[in-house]
């Protein structure tokens, strides 16, 4: 969303910060944040934190809230399983999250990056604060990568990777435990490794992941690699809350004076804005892709506006809107229209959440089969089942003919007992008196239960002879 302020002219930044003009890299070495915004931010980040460590450990009716084991299509959402069979819910569930996504962008900006992404959390919470503990301020980092190799440089650098390393480790094993689980996790660490290869490569691979990314990779996991960030320029419009720079109080931007009558904005020029962004931005040239609205900034303008005794909120949440013409407009027809389709996706997908069944079950006649006249004034058809179990437990079905009367026979002793996400198959037959045949398609009505439960009904067609 380009600035429209006559001010700006040509200083609005049209290269990518990161890269020098040799194309190499420009490494980032922001002020270490403080203020109103950063404390609420911090408290924030442990509450999230604390959910994100606690939440492996959850469970519901003896199974975890929340497992993402894609290799096995096992996915367990606030206690809702979803299994190989419901595809479709989950398709109908990420399509509800991006539409989610858009109307929130659209609404507040990229509020979730600055305030819970994952990235965001551990790199400016936990990384950048080990950082500052060790290697001391931002300056003294500066000064440290540049110096050479002494005791004193050596000392730090090995002490600051080491703890990475182990906060790498310690993330790598809260992903795993979501996605295979911490009882699997808990087999890794108790029993021989021999005998949890794949696994413990697994914690190995994403430790060196993980380190990767926050010791080395840091903004441009943001600015690059993210695809929710290089799609903020589609998302936003002029209406959207973002950290923005006040240009109409704030231009012309001129030096403070001491004992001289100021005719400009209030805009100082004491580039602290710049110094505390982690992305290396100058939000006074507008709302930029590199943005990921850590608030930084805002306390550390505030911080100087109170020094030179002006008012708050030079930077601050804002819309272009709200700032060029004084107008706060967030629900617009564009809002609308996307809060109306996740409403629809929504009340879809919690019917057939209400609806869903703990099992699927399929029965047809036998391909090539037909109907066979017992001679006793029965009639049998021969049909094949399949019984999904659409659960993270164990199921014992049992399968009734509910109408019309008749009976059951499997064909040789099946175990219908259902492992969890399980399959049982067979075929059986169903014999019906002719008395109970009105025609020669006659739908019957099946039932699914587990104990006294009734946790299915379906129906079928048998034929009989005209």
């Amino acid at each position: 969303m380009k600035n429209d302020s006559p001010y700006l002219g040509d200083a609005f930044r049209d290269q990518y910060n990161a890269v020098n003009e040799e194309g190499k890299r420009n490494w980032f070495y922001p002020q270490k944040p403080e203020g109103y915004w950063h404390r609420r931010r911090a408290w924030f980040s442990v509450v999230a934190l604390a959910l994100l460590f606690a939440g492996p450990f959850l469970r519901l009716d003896g199974q975890p809230m929340f497992l993402f084991n894609i290799i096995e299509r096992k996915i367990i959402v606030f206690g809702l399983f979803i299994g190989p069979q419901d595809y479709w819910l989950f398709g109908l569930a990420m399509l509800s999250f991006m539409v989610f996504i858009v109307l929130f962008t659209a609404v507040f900006g990229r509020l979730f990056c600055g305030w819970a992404c994952p990235q965001t959390i551990f790199l400016e919470m936990v990384f950048r604060k080990v950082e500052f503990a060790i290697e001391g301020t931002h300056t003294q980092q500066k000064l440290l990568d540049k110096a050479p190799w002494t005791t004193d440089k050596i000392i730090k650098k090995v002490s600051k990777w080491s703890v990475f390393l182990l906060i790498s480790f310690v993330i790598a094993n809260l992903l795993l435990a979501y996605v295979v689980g911490v009882d699997e996790l808990e087999k890794i660490i108790t029993e021989p490794l021999s005998e949890h290869l794949s696994l413990f490569g697994g914690v190995v691979g994403f430790t060196a992941v993980f380190y990767f990314v926050f010791a080395w990779a840091r903004d441009q996991v943001c600015t690059v690699i993210c695809p929710y960030g290089r799609l903020q320029g589609v998302l936003l419009d002029r209406n959207s809350m973002v950290v923005a720079y006040d240009y109409e109080r704030g231009e012309p931007r001129e030096k403070l004076h001491k004992k001289e009558e100021r005719n400009a904005g209030d805009c100082i020029m004491c580039l602290q804005c710049v110094a505390v962004c982690p992305t290396g931005i100058d939000i006074r040239n507008g709302t930029q892709m590199e943005c990921v609205n850590c608030t930084a900034c805002i306390d550390a303008c505030d911080h100087i506006m109170d020094k030179v005794d002006l008012p708050r909120g030079l930077i601050r949440y804002a819309s272009e809107n709200s700032i060029s013409e004084g107008r706060k407009k967030f629900i617009t027809p564009r809002v609308v229209g996307y809060a109306v389709v996740l409403a629809l996706l929504w009340s879809a997908l919690g019917f057939v959440v209400a609806t869903r069944t703990d099992t699927e079950t399929t029965l047809f006649r036998a391909p090539g089969t037909t109907f066979v006249d017992n001679g006793d004034g029965t009639v049998s058809n021969l049909y094949t089942f399949k019984i999904f179990n659409k659960t993270n437990h164990e199921i014992k079905p049992k399968l009734v003919l509910e109408a019309p009367q008749g009976t059951v026979k499997f064909a040789g002793t099946p175990d219908l007992t259902l492992e969890p996400a399980g399959l049982s198959q067979g075929s059986l037959f169903v014999t019906i008196p002719k008395s109970e045949i009105k025609k020669r398609l006659t739908d019957v009505k099946f039932s699914v239960y587990r104990g006294k439960e009734k946790i299915e009904e379906f129906k079928t067609t048998f034929i009989a002879p005209q």
